[in-house]
């Protein structure tokens, strides 16, 4: 029978979790109760606090006399992190639910992120109609808001319980039998400037067998395929589009953290790497932009995205970083230049043309670069020619066969 998980703080909000136990239970599935909360449970649970902390190597009585809310959160955050991957390994549950303020969010949501994606996870939440980047990350969580409190049973409350139990529930229990066909999986990075290129790319790849993962370069995008390659979900990595670097180095909206173009090169994995959208920084709308940048070449993109052009001393410092994490590799890398513009505004004619800025990041690549492990392809196409996108998916393929016949 399948199983449910339901991690909360059964010492304050016992009486809750039990309804949402009862209400599992009727409607056919097993339950797998684990207790985040410092005090013991106020019912019968299948893995105490306990067991959680000594998961993260704490005691629980420590935990108590301390009486520091932050620590024992903290802690506990830890020994779930732990713990609840170990026992969804073991076969103990299918899918987890959770419920909480914003403690409570923050100790069971980073051990969701930890299962595996497919992998049912919820998180009913008083923090859900906010940011919840920091709680969902690059994972597949569903928050759902509490709209009050979870604290008590009342007509708002049973409400929000039996949906996000009847949704929890269909994840787990409804299962589609269609199959699709193990193909080989590449990713790649996609902004609305390089979409041409990528949509060139991913047909050359799909028309000969590979099945191609497409990933918004908005921050949460690049950062979600470097976890995926890191998975080893990923056998082939086209990075056409390292814009997210433009907003790590210069300070726009949608960095991907330092961490960017690392995972590939960790993992062997054959990567083809390309500059696309390295000529602009994101901000929000017009209005956001910080006063220092107001005097710059400013892009209404659309109302709510303002695009700044970068500089030349800025793609020195762009190229110097890309050519940092592409020396990482021990081969199966390749980094292809489009010498006649990296964006579909960076070509003749267009508001972000611009050959002095252009040539600085890629003679910085070329003068950075260890040409021992990364191959370097010039072509005299701009990013978004279908010659140049179909070269790149090309090359890629190559390297990847090449690794498989090794």
């Amino acid at each position: 029978m399948k199983t449910i998980a339901i991690a909360g703080t059964f010492d304050t909000k016992g009486t809750e979790l039990v309804y949402v136990k009862e209400l599992i239970e009727d409607l056919g599935l097993k339950t797998f109760t684990i207790n985040t909360g410092v005090f013991e449970s106020e019912v019968s649970v299948d893995v105490s606090n306990s067991e959680v902390a000594k998961a993260a190597d704490a005691d629980i009585n420590e935990i108590v006399e301390k009486k520091d809310r932050a620590l024992a959160t903290e802690i506990l955050s830890n020994g779930m992190l732990k713990l609840v991957p170990k026992l969804y390994k073991e076969g103990k549950f299918n899918g987890i639910i959770s419920f909480g303020g914003t403690g409570g969010t923050s100790m069971v949501t980073p051990a969701m992120r930890a299962l595996p994606i497919g992998v049912p996870k919820v998180m009913v939440s008083t923090v859900a109609s906010g940011d919840t980047s920091f709680y969902v990350g690059t994972s597949d969580l569903v928050m759902m808001p509490s709209v009050v409190d979870v604290a008590g049973l009342n007509s708002i409350s049973t409400e929000i319980f039996i949906n996000a139990v009847h949704a929890i529930v269909g994840m787990v229990k409804y299962k589609d039998n269609r199959k699709f066909d193990k193909k080989p999986t590449i990713a790649t990075t996609m902004f609305g400037v390089t979409t041409p290129a990528v949509n060139f790319a991913k047909e050359y790849l799909e028309n000969r067998g590979y099945e191609v993962l497409v990933f918004h370069a908005t921050g949460v995008g690049g950062r979600t395929m470097e976890d995926l390659i890191g998975s080893g979900l990923i056998e082939g990595v086209l990075d056409l589009t390292t814009t997210e670097w433009c907003d790590e180095i210069v300070g726009g909206v949608l960095a991907a953290g330092p961490h960017r173009l690392e995972a590939a090169a960790k993992n062997n994995i054959p990567q083809v790497i390309s500059v696309g959208a390295l000529d602009m920084v994101n901000f929000g709308s017009i209005d956001t932009v910080p006063k220092k940048f107001k005097e710059r070449n400013l892009y209404k993109h659309n109302p709510s995205v303002t695009l700044m052009r970068t500089t030349i001393e800025e793609n020195e410092k762009i190229g110097n970083k890309i050519a940092e994490k592409l020396n990482m590799a021990t081969g199966n890398t390749v980094l292809m230049i489009p010498l006649k513009g990296v964006s579909a505004i960076d070509v003749e004619g267009q508001v972000f043309y611009g050959k002095k800025e252009d040539r600085m990041l890629f003679d910085t690549l070329r003068k950075n670069i260890n040409k021992d492990v990364v191959e370097i392809i010039e072509k005299d196409n701009s990013i978004n020619d279908k010659e140049f996108a179909e070269a790149a998916a090309q090359k890629l393929i190559d390297l990847m066969q090449a690794k498989k016949k090794k």
